[in-house]
């Protein structure tokens, strides 16, 4: 039974030391680190035993095409090596055929084993997050560099500014006033949380509650203090994300596509046992006679040569009914539509996951850095009048850290009047933030809020007019240098150096604010304070209007802010107020630590006297706008029937203000079962949590974790939704492995969440998933074009075969011409097909299903028909040859070979006991002179002309019938053929390869064929057009049939 770790955020630092035995000021002794480590072993994440490589290469031939391709592989080796050994020669070209099968096998399983072992790399990312090493307390020694890997529980760590978490810890004592850790790649919160360690919470509570705990892989970026180890290795959250990957990898299911060609095959397989059946049970005579006596079979007769001659029939009928080169055709076609998504910011990690796209249902998006910027950025200001009961609210525009994205609306203010300079100045020299450019984004150092305020700063300029050109004039040669990295704040470095900071009173939970002593440039001391609005409030008794008169707070101007604070917050705003004091008392003159008064800026407890009788100036609001393209997007994706739920780890009133502006919601709708904390939907009964996923519309899910994101996947993959999930942290891997398409941000996103994923936004924008998905439409209507002109194309071949064993007539087609004919001749018509352009309507149509027929009754009616022709025209002309002087006017018999009757053809196997029968010899084009020492061979090796009309005539047909797919319904006459010029361009090198084997000695010789004369090309033009004429009819059949129905509905 597994151990209940101990909930060492719900006790007192008092019971964790206990429950540990250890001393905080002295630590583990040697001797219990032994035993702890022999209990929970290893701070370290355990590599989970991957596939071994046998398994993963037998995996890849676990797959009924595959299946079928090797057996036809097994019996035409073995038929090759017993036709070497009956003529006493290397044989080698009927060798061809098994080699070809099998080196297409081998490739597909080294393009799959190579996929699988990609994908367990998410594992290998996480432990980057892992920590080295630590500072950790043993024996009452502090130990600066002990490995990470050694901690246990119990053990005491020291942190400080900047260091990653080693471990799960509880925090047992602050050394500095606050302590800050950035926790977004875990828990999805946009801030660096506030930690502290005397708070107790319920033993039940979400992992953002936990404000008495670090966790492994996050990072200190404000404060130090030190820490009682908890959990170590596999039972940190950390290790728990990882057990999640593991397990969502295990989930994983086949895609869309592969799930209806795993269907395929195996309609394929009784298809080929059923005609290969039939074809024995019509030909079983030629190989098996008996004698009837007395009413019983006697003397039975077996010939064995016969018997594999028509086990050569069945391997013919597997490899025409197998399009050998669809896995190719699909992979290439794939492969061209990552090409197109990465033109458009969407880079695809996985293949399949190209057209598993194209059929999603439902997007889970993350609200942090992919809806939203994840950039804080102020969004208005506000300030007092001329009187106490007027204000002024500045709309500010601008998404990112970059101080000249937008600016202030119908911002008039360049001379600033004394309240907007007091906010100015609070604003810039209150903070200890910095901004920076890596090249394509604006970043922040240490706070967002802080760095969002720096960038107000710069969007409202200075009072000095002569300063504010010159900074502007800066700021333009700025632009024009090679360095980018430090973004120039001209207008933040002017306040800072005018106005001297000489001490910092630091944020605490109590008094919620922090303030600065500041020097004035009048030579006297200023204390500058921002912090919460209503905390800020209750201190101040005076407030600065518009003029820089200042007034006592009464009443009715205190609602008129706090219900500005409610307006504000109602939008997903942060508010921040601002104050400041001038009349200081004994910090008036404070000017270094030797001041008799630093003793009391030593002392938290005083904070709160120095920051009373404060003047208050105004309010600002901040928050992490979303994107400029989202709205569209939601748009976009809600004509396309595709439902959008937004998963996160941020609180309820944020994502439910983000979600209203974003216009997933509208502003007045009621969000009662549309809007759940991680928490609140777990809490629902299964068939409740099922209600409210099926309901149509937008959802919002806040504070979830990752086991929360999970879940939701999961359930709705059990609803037979398709799933596309976007994620950034950490905390988002196990959901992105699970989804059947995980995305991660590409900019903002960790190498786990990458590692995870099977697509990576390079631009981390929402708007790219949807594009992604009109393409990924696109794609799979290519495909489905293609798809249906390959298995048409089978169809034919297989008919033919079938009608040459029905009738009894020489093979008309031998293995290897159709093997070249499925990987070769097919291939560039069919991969040109992946080039049609889409739809116009593409994202206006609800996303197909995921069980969808790849062909429906009508198509495959079609294509028996069309297969009908292509049989009985390659059957036809084989025929024609032997039996027809001329045809249509065409002289067929101009190359002297000898005519013969039907039946005899259909009889061929009883040649040798016909008297008088003889053949005389005939040419080939290049002036070759086929002849026969036995006139029976006129049938088997004086076939080559003949099965050479076959051929040509099958390549042909193939070629016209390429055109037919270009639209599943619409007619040449308004699809022409030039829509797609790749099209053109395949069919001609299609044609340019089939010529190859017709007049390259050594290839018509690997191949049985000879070169054909003008006159016998004209024939096999005017046989294989038809094909064009026999679909545009059955097009315009069904559609008529369609618009019929339509008609009866709208009636």
């Amino acid at each position: 039974m597994e151990e209940r770790p101990f909930p060492a955020w719900s006790r007192s630092v008092k019971e964790c030391l206990k429950e540990y035995n250890v001393e905080l000021d002295y630590g583990l002794c040697s001797h219990e680190v032994a035993k702890m480590r022999e209990r929970y072993g290893w701070n370290e994440l355990v590599k989970e035993k991957g596939k071994p490589l046998w398994r993963l290469v037998l995996e890849q031939f676990d797959d009924m095409l595959v299946k079928i391709l090797l057996v036809a592989a097994f019996i035409s080796f073995i038929l090759a090596y017993m036709h070497g050994s009956d003529s006493e020669e290397s044989g080698l070209e009927a060798y061809v055929e098994p080699f070809v099968i099998v080196l297409i096998l081998v490739l597909n399983a080294i393009v799959g084993v190579w996929q699988e072992t990609n994908a367990e790399k998410a594992l290998e990312a996480l432990k980057e997050m892992q920590c080295e090493s630590g500072k950790v307390l043993r024996d009452g020694v502090l130990e600066p560099n002990l490995p990470a890997r050694e901690l246990v529980p119990g053990d005491i760590v020291e942190l400080q500014v900047g260091d990653k978490v080693p471990a799960d810890m509880r925090v047992a004592a602050l050394k500095t006033s606050t302590l800050r850790l950035e926790q977004s790649a875990l828990t999805g919160e946009a801030m660096p949380v506030l930690k502290c360690a005397s708070s107790v919470f319920p033993e039940e509570c979400e992992l953002q509650a936990k404000e008495n705990m670090v966790f492994a892989g996050t990072t200190v970026v404000n404060g130090s203090c030190v820490c009682i180890v908890v959990c170590t290795g596999m039972n940190t959250e950390i290790g728990k994300i990882q057990k999640q990957i593991h397990e969502a990898s295990l989930e994983e299911s086949d895609t869309p596509l592969k799930k209806k060609l795993d269907e395929f095959g195996s309609r394929l397989t009784t298809a080929i046992g059923l005609i290969c059946l039939i074809v024995w049970l019509i030909n079983y005579k030629n190989f098996l006679s008996w004698d009837m006596v007395d009413g019983w079979p006697a003397n039975i007769r077996f010939s064995f040569e016969k018997c594999t001659y028509y086990f050569k029939i069945a391997v013919a009928l597997a490899v025409a009914a197998i399009p050998e080169g669809l896995p190719a055709v699909i992979t290439t076609c794939l492969a061209l539509g990552t090409r197109k998504m990465a033109q458009k910011n969407a880079i695809v990690r996985k293949l399949p996951s190209v057209e598993t796209l194209g059929c999603t249902t439902v997007i889970c998006s993350d609200k942090t850095g992919t809806l939203t910027t994840n950039q804080m950025s102020v969004a208005e200001f506000f300030t007092l009048g001329g009187k106490t009961t007027t204000s002024r609210i500045f709309r500010v525009e601008g998404t990112t850290y970059d101080p000249k994205d937008g600016g202030i609306v119908d911002w008039n203010c360049y001379n600033m009047d004394p309240n907007l300079e007091v906010l100015a100045e609070i604003c810039a020299v209150c903070n200890d933030a910095g901004i920076y450019c890596d090249g394509r984004l604006f970043r922040a150092t240490g706070l967002p809020t802080e760095a969002a305020l720096k960038v107000l700063v710069e969007k409202m300029g200075v009072p000095d007019a002569k300063m504010r050109n010159k900074i502007r004039d800066t700021q333009l040669i700025a632009n024009y240098l090679v360095d980018g990295s430090t973004a120039k704040l001209g207008c933040c470095e002017w306040w800072t150096k005018r106005t001297k900071r000489v001490a910092t009173l630091e944020f605490d939970r109590v008094r919620k604010s922090m303030s600065i002593i500041a020097r004035e440039p009048t030579g006297n001391n200023r204390l500058l304070v921002k912090g919460a609005l209503e905390s800020l409030l209750e201190r101040s008794t005076l407030v600065q209007l518009a003029d820089g008169s200042l007034v006592p707070m009464d009443e009715p101007c205190k609602q008129l802010l706090l219900s500005t604070l409610s307006d504000m917050s109602s939008k997903g705003l942060r508010c921040l107020g601002l104050a400041y004091k001038d009349e200081l008392g004994e910090f008036s003159d404070y000017d270094s630590e030797s001041h008799p008064a630093h003793k009391k800026l030593l002392d938290p407890d005083c904070y709160s006297s120095i920051e009373s009788d404060l003047i208050f100036v105004g309010v600002v609001g901040i928050r992490d706008p979303p994107r400029d393209e989202v709205h569209t997007a939601i748009e976009d994706c809600k004509g396309a029937g595709i439902k959008v739920m937004v998963i996160t780890g941020d609180n309820k009133s944020t994502a439910e203000a983000i979600c209203r502006e974003i216009k997933l919601f509208s502003d007045k709708e009621d969000l009662r079962g549309k809007s759940f904390t991680g928490k609140e939907f777990m809490a629902l009964s299964p068939s409740q949590q099922i209600e409210t996923l099926s309901k149509p519309g937008g959802k919002v899910f806040s504070r979830a974790e990752p086991r929360h994101k999970q879940e939701i996947v999961r359930m709705l993959k059990e609803m037979g939704e398709i799933v596309a999930m976007t994620g950034d942290g950490v905390n988002d891997a196990p959901a992105l492995k699970l989804a059947d398409i995980g995305i991660a941000m590409g900019i903002t996103g960790t190498e786990v969440a990458k590692e995870a994923s099977d697509m990576v936004l390079a631009d981390d924008n929402f708007s790219t998933i949807v594009s992604a998905v009109a393409e990924g439409r696109s794609i799979y209507n290519n495909m489905k074009a293609f798809i249906r002109y390959m298995i048409s194309s089978n169809v034919g071949e297989v008919i033919s075969i079938f009608l040459t064993a029905a009738l009894g007539l020489p093979e008309c087609m031998i293995p290897v011409q159709l093997l070249w004919v499925n990987l070769v001749t097919d291939g560039p018509p069919a991969t040109a097909l992946g080039f049609n352009p889409p739809d116009v309507g593409i994202m206006r149509k609800p996303p197909r299903r995921s069980d969808d027929a790849l062909i429906n009754s009508w198509v495959l009616f079609r294509y028996l028909i069309i297969g009908s022709y292509v049989g009985i025209a390659t059957v036809g002309i084989f025929i024609l040859w032997y039996t027809q002087a001329s045809f249509m006017g065409i002289n067929l018999v101009s190359d002297g070979h000898t005519l013969v009757d039907l039946s005899q053809l259909r009889n061929w196997g009883e040649c040798s006991t016909w008297s008088n029968f003889s053949v005389a010899p005939y040419r080939v084009g290049g002036g070759h002179l086929i002849t026969f020492s036995d006139p029976c061979d006129y049938f088997t090796i004086g076939k080559v002309k003949a099965m050479t009309l076959s051929l040509s005539v099958l390549v042909a047909i193939e070629m016209f019938n390429s055109l037919n797919a270009l639209s599943e319904d619409s007619s040449l006459l308004t699809m022409p053929p030039w829509r797609n010029p790749w099209l053109l361009v395949a069919m001609s090198v299609s044609f340019g390869l089939h010529c190859l084997i017709l007049y390259v000695p050594f290839l018509a010789d690997m191949f049985g064929v000879v070169p054909l004369s003008l006159n016998e090309w004209v024939l096999v033009i005017l046989v294989s057009l038809p094909v064009i004429l026999i679909d545009e009819i059955l097009k315009f059949v069904g559609r008529s049939q369609r618009y019929r129905v339509k008609k009866e509905k709208t009636a």
